[in-house]
């Protein structure tokens, strides 16, 4: 299954996520579950990096993706963060089995 955590700010910013896990759906190469959950948080992280200019703390390992960002970022990035978490959680609702969203607590 795949995990994707999402963080807050103390405004109610989205400051970041950790995305991580296998679905399962099918077989490595033919998994459109992971397919569409990868694209769409390297999509999110691009448009982060390189369309908005930020400079987030990344890091990436096979199955994982973290992106986290500072306060003055957060503001900035807030939609697009947003349009991810939409996103997969419309997937989530397709493939209820193979997703799961988590919202975590707002960070002092």
């Amino acid at each position: 299954m795949i995990r994707a955590k999402f963080s807050y700010s103390p405004e109610g910013l989205a400051d970041g996520f950790e995305i991580s896990g296998h679905s399962g759906y099918a077989e490595v190469g033919n998994d459109i579950v992971c397919a569409a959950v990868s694209s769409a948080a390297y999509m999110c992280a691009n448009t982060l990096t390189e369309i908005l200019g930020l400079k987030p703390e990344l890091s990436e390992t096979d199955g994982t993706m973290k992106l986290k960002l500072n306060a003055e970022e957060s503001r900035k990035a807030d939609a697009v963060l947003k349009g991810l978490i939409l996103h997969l959680e419309q997937l989530s609702l397709q493939y209820p089995d193979f997703i799961k969203i988590e919202r975590g607590a707002k960070n002092a």
